[in-house]
């Protein structure tokens, strides 16, 4: 039978009441005293209850049900009626109806032209079921009969009666719905029983609740609550009436819509009371948190608010919000932390490779944890250059100590409510993402990773670093104070872990409240090790292939790492292995033939041309080109400095340098001009001079505090000429007073310089702590030179230094202001009669071998001839290397190594290895003298005064070839 609003069922009900006369109370008496059968066949109804007395009438569709009616109507057409619990059941068992019920009989049964049956029956009295005797085919059972007390109509019954009439009449009266005819079938009863079971019967309610009232003995209970039922049936129209009243005015296609939400939602209100039902469930949830006193004060004080509140507001949903977060949040509820260390330290070994500093830590932490059970949580600080684990770390920590796992990222933050959340006055607000995550979180010991700490920015909305402090500082976040919520809340036991790219990008108010972890760059054998462990299992996972279908041998990962990623980081590794990867299930989807083992030329077709080459290292082939060592975000790198020197006068920098390295260049500078004669360099070369420095690719912004080293040598290197080293790098920082300053990113520059197959790198003595405290086989195969003083550079940096001996007595002052083009335009024949190599082994590198070899020339001779500017004559005749007479031994040991300090002009221009002991006791008139020149006229020279040699060396040629 369908369900009927209201008083529907009594408009179907005038045509009975016309065709069956009501009964008299004599009538019924005699109708309730028919004896109940001991076995009744069993009629169930889905959407009502039948009470004793009234007449309804029942559509008969199961077959089972026709089958019941067909038979009862051969015999007494005594049945028994039940409801059922669930109406969606279309085959009911002993199980699915009511077992107490009622004795109805059949009236009269009238055949509908769908084939089904509407059968019009009245009830007599209600039963309950002992047994069921059968099941089929429709349900039998043996019953009982269930007796009633009927009260005396004294006047208080009298009176609810008459209420429950009255009010009858007056939801007639409302409901327009309704025929006219319904009112004179209510005030037509007159029975108080009868009145009652048949208001309750034609009543819009659930089953449930009609069959809790039919199961009530006392009648009037049963009518006093029945009085209840109609007086909010009648406040709902009278609601509802007033809707209809208000609206019914400004009516129009506009309000229409918003007319029948506002009348679905009261009836739906009023129908089911869910604000109460709400508030009853919030405090339940109340009772069983475990908050403070003071949170409970708080939450009781804003649930009566919301009690006081109309649910049709705005700020009732609002007001409900904020007591639902209260009530989500998880208050002293922690999970228990796992103790075992030795698992602990499984787990981070699983998950990552390397990284035994931050594993140290996290074992310490989790040691002193185990022993005073209250430590409040650090704050601690993962940084370092993209890609090395900062983040999956957390993951790591937080399955070792056993907790919940949450993470919120913080770059571009800009609006300080997304940490403290909104005021909840604000329509839309809600609190911020602090509280938003321990409410996700579930526990309140959660590991809550704050990632991108250095990318925090501010605007005009507040400062998020700012409202961070309250979170990090470990004294302050015990009673952290969210907007929204309004009651302070403990973040004292969450282990929060900052993850960032670059420390001094972080907040400076922030960093005091970190504990400091750096993570370093990977080494090529410990990206290997990466891949082989972590990436390519992940990889192969993720593109659905199996392990047989994908091999890769390590020495085809380190070419991948070498030629085709230069990173700190695995990030870029990741990539390159993914690409070889897909390939792969390409060719499985395709059904391709291929063999699971890669081969370099597979490699290389699928990732293309090498990126890189095999080592960043430039043999430098000119003065001025040094190799610098750096620290970027992604880790460190290697810089190359170039210098030159041209006609004109300053210094040019270029390669788009900040403020702190051209301080640095002009430092460097300041320096060399300072110590220029302890240097070689000739003072009025910077007035005759430009110095160019640059460093290549301009497009990158470079600066920092550590280029002074680098930019020193460079300016030195092309000042003096001389060459640096080959694979030898460099980083430190310089003052004006020589003094090498320590700088940081000691490890990455170190990694970076071992990618670039550099073998030695100079550092300032203060880093050599550093190095210390890296692991041995980072340092293999390099070598340090540590330096305290800027002067200790050229001798470790310049490959000049050991062979500057072989120039006999030529200061390297005078070499800086010669040219190489003045060298090669030297006339060929003056080289001849040059000893070869032989005679610089022959000769000293003291100044002490000086004057044996000059026989016969007295000290003062010498220092005029020093003082004296140096002609062209004097260094004609000394070629580099096109040595004709070495039968003159006798020549080549007398004359090889002249004094620097006392003949610093005669020596300019010659470059090394070619220096000859003759060129000052020969003849220079004429290429022909010097060529028919023999022992014995040298001889007889060696003997000459200085002033007379003076002027025979003095020619143009020898100008020239300097």
């Amino acid at each position: 039978m369908k369900k009927r609003p209201h008083f529907d069922i009594l408009a179907s009900m005038i045509d009975v009441a016309d065709s069956i006369p009501l009964m008299s109370e004599d009538e019924m008496v005699e109708l309730l005293s028919s004896p109940l059968p001991e076995e009744l066949p069993v009629l169930t109804l889905r959407n009502n209850v039948l009470f004793p007395v009234v007449v309804i009438p029942v559509s008969i569709g199961r077959d089972q049900s026709i089958r019941l009616i067909e038979d009862a109507l051969k015999g007494d057409k005594f049945i028994g009626v039940t409801a059922q619990r669930n109406p969606s059941v279309d085959r009911p068992g002993p199980d699915d109806i009511y077992h107490t019920g009622t004795m109805a009989k059949i009236l009269r049964v009238i055949k509908t032209p769908d084939g089904n049956l509407t059968v019009i029956i009245q009830g007599i009295k209600p039963f309950r079921i002992k047994e069921f005797t059968a099941t089929e085919p429709y349900l039998r059972a043996r019953v009982e009969e269930v007796e009633e007390i009927r009260p005396p109509l004294d006047s208080e019954y009298q009176a609810i009666i008459n209420n429950i009439r009255d009010l009858a009449l007056e939801i007639l009266r409302l409901n327009p719905a309704l025929p006219s005819q319904s009112a004179r079938v209510v005030e037509s009863i007159d029975q108080p029983d009868f009145l009652v079971n048949f208001i309750i019967s034609n009543l819009d309610l659930p089953v449930r609740e009609k069959q809790r009232l039919f199961e009530i003995p006392d009648i009037k209970k049963r009518a006093y609550e029945t009085l209840q039922l109609l007086q909010m049936e009648l406040n709902k129209l009278k609601i509802k009436r007033e809707i209809e009243l208000k609206t019914q005015k400004a009516l129009d296609k506009q309000s229409r819509e918003y007319f029948l939400h506002q009348q679905i939602r009261t009836i739906q209100e009023e129908l089911g009371d869910a604000t109460a039902q709400e508030i009853e469930e919030m405090r339940r949830k109340a009772a069983e948190k475990k908050w403070s006193e003071e949170v409970a004060r708080h939450f009781d004080k804003e649930l009566k608010k919301l009690q006081r509140m109309n649910p049709q507001m705005a700020e009732y949903a609002i007001q409900r919000n904020y007591l639902e977060t209260l009530l989500d949040l998880p208050w002293n509820e922690y999970s228990e932390d796992k103790f075992d260390l030795k698992e602990a330290r499984r787990i981070l070994d699983r998950d990552h490779f390397g990284l035994d500093d931050v594993k140290k830590r996290i074992i310490e932490y989790l040691a002193v944890l185990k022993l005073k059970k209250d430590m409040k949580a650090p704050i601690l600080l993962l940084y370092g250059p993209p890609g090395v684990g900062k983040t999956s770390l957390g993951k790591s920590i937080a399955e070792a100590v056993g907790r919940k796992y949450v993470r919120m990222s913080l770059g571009g933050l800009r609006d300080e409510a997304e940490i403290r959340g909104h005021r909840k006055t604000y329509i839309g607000a809600m609190p911020g993402r602090i509280i938003r995550m321990m409410k996700k979180a579930g526990t309140s010991n959660p590991v809550f990773i704050l990632d991108e700490l250095d990318k925090i920015g501010s605007d005009y909305k507040g400062d998020p670093s700012s409202a961070l402090l309250e979170v990090l500082d470990p004294e302050q976040n015990k009673e952290f104070y969210d907007n929204f919520l309004e009651v302070p809340y403990d973040l004292s036991r969450v282990m929060f872990i900052g993850t960032a790219n670059y420390f001094y990008d972080i907040p400076w108010a922030l960093r005091d409240r970190l504990e400091v972890i750096p993570i370093s760059g990977y080494t090529i054998e410990e990206k290997t090790e990466i891949a082989k462990r972590h990436l390519i299992p992940k990889l192969l996972e993720e593109h659905g292939l199996k392990e047989s279908q994908f091999k890769i041998r390590p020495s085809q990962i380190q070419k991948v790492i070498v030629h085709y990623t230069r990173e700190s980081g695995v990030r870029g590794l990741e990539k390159m292995l993914a690409k070889l990867i897909r390939h792969r299930a390409k060719q499985v989807a395709m059904e391709e033939d291929f063999k699971p083992s890669l081969t370099l030329k597979e490699i290389k077709e699928i990732l293309g041309k090498e990126k890189y080459p095999a080592g960043l290292y430039e043999k430098n082939v000119m003065p001025g080109v040094v190799t610098g060592l750096a620290w970027t975000r992604t880790g460190g790198d290697i810089l190359f400095v170039e210098a030159v020197t041209s006609k004109g006068k300053g210094l040019t920098i270029t390669g788009n340098l900040g403020k702190v390295m051209r301080e640095s260049a002009d430092i460097a500078l300041e320096y060399i001009k300072a110590n220029a004669e302890k240097f070689g360099v000739d003072a009025q070369v910077f007035d005759s001079k430009k110095i160019h420095i640059h460093v290549p690719e301009g497009a990158t912004p470079k600066d920092g505090p550590s280029a002074g080293v680098t930019l020193f040598t460079a300016i030195l290197s092309a000042l003096t000429g001389r060459k640096v080293k080959p694979r030898v790098a460099m980083t430190g920082e310089i003052t004006l007073r020589g003094k090498v300053l320590p700088v940081g990113g000691i490890k990455e520059k170190i990694l970076a310089a071992k990618r670039a197959k550099y073998t030695d790198i100079i550092l300032p003595e203060e880093n050599k702590k550093d190095v210390e405290e890296i692991k041995p086989e980072y340092l293999e195969g390099l070598n340090f030179h540590f330096v305290k003083r800027t002067a200790e550079i050229p001798k470790l940096a310049f490959e000049e230094e050991e062979k500057a001996p072989k120039r006999r007595g030529r200061p390297p002052k005078a070499r800086g202001e010669e040219t190489v083009a003045a060298e090669e335009s030297a006339p060929p024949k003056r080289k001849r009669g040059r000893p070869p190599k032989k005679k610089a082994e022959e000769t000293g590198s003291t100044s002490g071998e000086a004057p044996k070899k000059r026989r016969g020339r007295p000290p003062k001779a010498k220092s005029e001839e020093a003082g004296t500017s140096a002609t062209p004559k004097r260094k004609r005749g000394r070629p580099p290397k096109k040595k004709q007479e070495p039968r003159q031994p006798a020549a080549q040991g007398g004359e090889t190594a002249p004094a620097p300090a006392e003949t610093p002009k005669k020596r300019r221009g010659r470059p090394p290895k070619k220096k000859e002991p003759t060129a000052e006791t020969e003849t220079p008139a004429t290429p022909s003298d010097s060529e028919n020149a023999t022992a014995e006229d040298t001889a007889k020279r060696r003997g000459r005064p200085p002033k007379e040699r003076q002027a025979e060396n003095e020619s143009p040629a020898e100008e020239s070839k300097d």
